[in-house]
């Protein structure tokens, strides 16, 4: 095209390279640049190989069009063609336009139509899943064959969880302890895990695509059996019931493990009193991520609030903005007071004690206000054999 430009005298004020695709509207970084470009005079005509590459969708031939109309776009020249603003010059462009969108139309329907029937021969129109391999054969596409390296290992994973009652995060560790990888090098992650358990191709059949209802009988070796794969459900379902509501404890995600750096999670236990009642206590404790033998000690939720207070005594409360908070606080409580009570019932703020009102919050506060003051410090609290300190 640029020797074109040479041989018929053309000014190139300008050489643009797209890389993505035409289909979509809107979606062309370049082709966008471009429209603004004729639209602030920059120039007036486009060289192109052919009118397929100027649009391959309605709203960017819209766009091109319009110009002409205009007259900001005088001229579109490809290799073997003219168009000007001219009836039938742009109804001839705007023809061959709408042909390149008939032509990617037809090529999703027709690639639909393959996955479809490839699908329906039992085939795999996909990355073959943990434990299978896909078949590199020419003439084998949709064939896969089971991984001797990796299938017997996901097969122990169904058996662990339906026999021995095995959670996802013991798996994970089990996993990590004989290192076991999938094809791209890998560790299997715990979401990961969870995602091979439900998945129904390992017994021989497969949706597809996910979530369109569309079943099909898979022409793969299964790995297991239909009976096996619904005591793993049957197991999944159960756990899933007893952890019932997701619990929220204040403390959570704003600490560390001081020996294996893992994060700091809490658990709730419940002691039946002797003259009846119930006692709640909440501890925290590593959340063994990093090293599943782990010896760090759980920390009593009291006990934890009471070194948060003590921590509290070293802190400049000016650096970490809780003052400005403590007269918002008091400010608010104010109005309320002359709203409900009258004008003369006033909290007086000099004789508010900031650090009083931080320990306040600790002890008597919401999640939501726990939080905001530990997130306040801009340093993670690390906890280590029943005591916590300041990350340095």
């Amino acid at each position: 095209m640029l020797a074109l430009a040479t041989r018929e005298g053309l000014n190139v004020v300008d050489t643009k390279r797209e890389a993505h695709s035409a289909k979509d509207t809107g979606q062309r970084p370049k082709f966008n640049e471009m429209v603004a470009d004729i639209k602030d005079g920059k120039f007036n005509a486009i060289l192109v190989w052919h009118p397929d590459r100027v649009s391959r969708n309605a709203g960017d031939l819209g766009s091109i069009v319009d110009l002409m109309d205009q007259g900001k776009l005088k001229e579109i020249r490809t290799f073997s063609q003219r168009f000007t603003n001219n009836p039938n010059e742009k109804f001839l462009l705007m023809i061959l336009g709408s042909q390149a969108k008939l032509e990617n139309d037809n090529k999703s329907v027709n690639v639909k139509r393959g996955l479809k029937i490839r699908c329906e021969m039992g085939l795999w129109p996909a990355p073959a899943p943990t434990g299978y391999l896909n078949s590199k054969l020419v003439g084998e596409k949709g064939i896969i064959y089971t991984d001797p390296k990796r299938a017997p290992i996901v097969k122990k994973i169904f058996e662990k969880v339906a026999d021995d009652g095995w959670s996802g995060r013991k798996l994970f560790y089990w996993l990590k302890e004989i290192d076991f990888r999938v094809q791209r090098g890998k560790l299997l992650t715990l979401s990961n895990i969870y995602i091979i358990l439900r998945n129904h191709f390992y017994y021989g059949r497969f949706e597809y695509p996910k979530g369109s209802e569309s079943w099909y009988q898979g022409r793969h070796e299964p790995l297991i059996s239909k009976e096996l794969f619904d005591k793993v459900q049957q197991k999944l379902d159960i756990n899933k019931d007893r952890t019932g509501e997701k619990k929220e404890f204040a403390f959570t995600k704003l600490m560390r493990c001081g020996y294996c750096n893992s994060g700091i999670t809490a658990d709730e236990k419940f002691k039946k009193l002797a003259k009846g009642g119930t006692n709640r206590y909440v501890y925290y404790t590593c959340t063994r991520f990093n090293d599943k033998e782990c010896k760090n000690a759980s920390l009593r939720e009291e006990e934890l609030v009471k070194q948060l207070e003590n921590m509290i005594d070293g802190i400049n409360l000016d650096k970490i903005g809780i003052k400005k908070k403590l007269k918002a606080e008091i400010d608010r409580f104010q109005k309320f007071q002359e709203s409900v009570l009258g004008a003369g019932q006033k909290l007086r703020s000099r004789n508010a004690d900031p650090k009083e009102y931080v320990k306040y919050i600790l002890r008597e506060g919401t999640v939501e206000e726990k939080r905001h003051i530990l997130e306040s410090l801009r340093s993670k609290i690390v906890m280590k054999d029943k005591e916590i300190m300041l990350e340095e």
